[in-house]
């Protein structure tokens, strides 16, 4: 754990902010670090609550005052007394700062559901099928012209012809069991040559 992070775990109790002046921010915008750490102890806490409430999610939270802290330091020259107090000031970056953390991580979320949507609903690739088809029919025919003429007949009639066993039989008037085995060695043969498992 961060020297920051222990930090904020001991100061998340309501710090007095009226310490907070435009001295100190005069000073943290000169560099001066021992400034900086005296205005990381008051604000840390508030600045904590206040970003918890709108991130809800403790490391992100974190991460959020991380950011603020941060962004104080390196536009505290930015700040003008005549606009506002230090503490709204500083507490408005941490407001928007949290806000934009929201937004961000809602907008993602929205991104990552219409990808989702997206993918799910793609056209359907009428070239890719056709080509697709067509290869698996060659591929058949190929592996047809590796059967006996008998076999394949028998085949031809039985699956393109939708023909049943026994109207098989009776066409080419071969007995059922003849008929079943030319049957199961001409699809063993075709299930080897496809190199279907």
């Amino acid at each position: 754990m961060g020297d920051w992070a222990r930090r904020l775990r001991s100061t998340r109790a309501e710090t007095p902010v009226n310490e907070l002046g435009p001295d100190l921010i005069a000073r943290v915008a000169r560099g001066d670090e021992a400034a900086f750490s005296q205005l990381y102890d008051l604000l840390v806490g508030p600045i904590f609550g206040l970003v918890r409430r709108i991130v809800r999610d403790p490391a992100q939270s974190e991460e959020v005052v991380q950011e603020v802290m941060v962004e104080l330091w390196r536009s505290a020259a930015k700040y003008s007394p005549e606009r506002g107090s230090a503490t709204t000031w500083a507490m408005t970056l941490a407001h928007r700062r949290a806000v934009d953390r929201v937004r961000s991580a809602q907008a993602a979320a929205d991104r990552d559901d219409m990808v989702g949507r997206r993918e799910t609903s793609r056209p359907f690739d009428e070239v890719s099928e056709q080509v697709t088809t067509r290869l698996e029919q060659e591929q058949v025919r190929r592996c047809l012209g590796t059967l006996t003429d008998l076999q394949r007949e028998s085949v031809v009639l039985a699956y393109y012809g939708g023909r049943t066993y026994r109207e098989v039989g009776e066409l080419l008037s071969t007995p059922l069991g003849t008929i079943k085995t030319r049957l199961r060695d001409g699809l063993i043969r075709l299930r080897d040559c496809l190199g279907v498992a």
